[in-house]
């Protein structure tokens, strides 16, 4: 049967300006809008004729299985001439982008995907502590601490490994990775909600990082250990509050 396309558009984490130019180009051309849960509500701005229809998911709460999305996206795509799958950060980091592709590919239905900001970067950027150092952070390794079957895992496998989805772990990760070869005075970072106003960053060290579990409890969170984890200058102060940038999009424009 006839079929629309589907577009992957990569929101960013947090605040709505973080979207590219290209991902809300998209957006405004969107006859129907299958968004994650942590996109900002104000992106619906930029798709003002679009019906919105929330399926994220989030983590240790109830939310769309991911057969049921992949169903929805391939209806979606033979009621509608396009179809916007809006994903957090960038739809290609843990975003689950491989089984939407291949539910698409299965049903003969065209797509493309728009890359986007991640959370790595938006806590990088926020705290001013680049990810990669010459001569010294030559590599860097996004995971996430929890694999599918709920097992906490930890390594040292770059010289900055950040760990996604790690807010309800902090309190057990120290150890695990202390005992993957992390030196226990390793510098980490922990930013909760990174992108968005109200983000909170900390700065511990792998023998203390449970002290930040009560810091950024219920929170979004990504984990940064080893040298991009280092201040870049000794300037540079991180605040529990950022406050938030100008911008012309912000999760109140809508109130």
């Amino acid at each position: 049967m006839p079929a629309g396309r589907v577009i992957f558009v990569s929101a960013g984490p947090g605040a709505a300006d973080l979207i590219t130019v290209r991902g809300a180009r998209a957006l405004a051309t969107a006859d129907i809008v299958l968004a994650d849960a942590l996109a900002d509500p104000a992106l619906q701005d930029l798709a003002p004729n679009a019906r919105w229809t929330y399926v994220g998911k989030r983590g240790f709460e109830h939310s769309a299985k991911q057969a049921e999305i992949n169903s929805l996206l391939v209806q979606a795509a033979r009621d509608h001439a396009v179809v916007v799958r809006l994903k957090g950060g960038d739809a290609s980091i843990f975003g689950r982008l491989e089984e939407e592709l291949q539910a698409l590919a299965a049903a003969g239905i065209d797509s493309e995907v728009v890359p986007g900001v991640t959370a790595a970067s938006a806590a990088a950027a926020l705290t001013q502590r680049p990810l990669t150092r010459r001569g010294r952070g030559r590599n860097v390794s996004l995971t996430t601490a929890m694999t599918a079957d709920g097992e906490l895992r930890a390594a040292l496998s770059a010289d900055t490994e950040v760990f996604y989805m790690a807010g309800r772990q902090l309190d057990t990760l120290g150890p695990k990775l202390q005992a993957a070869g992390w030196a226990s005075d390793t510098p980490a970072l922990v930013v909760s909600r990174a992108g968005c106003p109200d983000a909170r960053a900390s700065d511990h060290r792998l023998a203390d990082l449970a002290d930040a579990a009560p810091l950024h409890g219920g929170r979004p969170a990504v984990l940064i250990v080893g040298t991009g984890a280092l201040p870049a200058s000794n300037k540079i102060a991180v605040s529990p509050e950022i406050p938030p940038l100008k911008a012309p999009l912000t999760s109140q424009s809508r109130s």
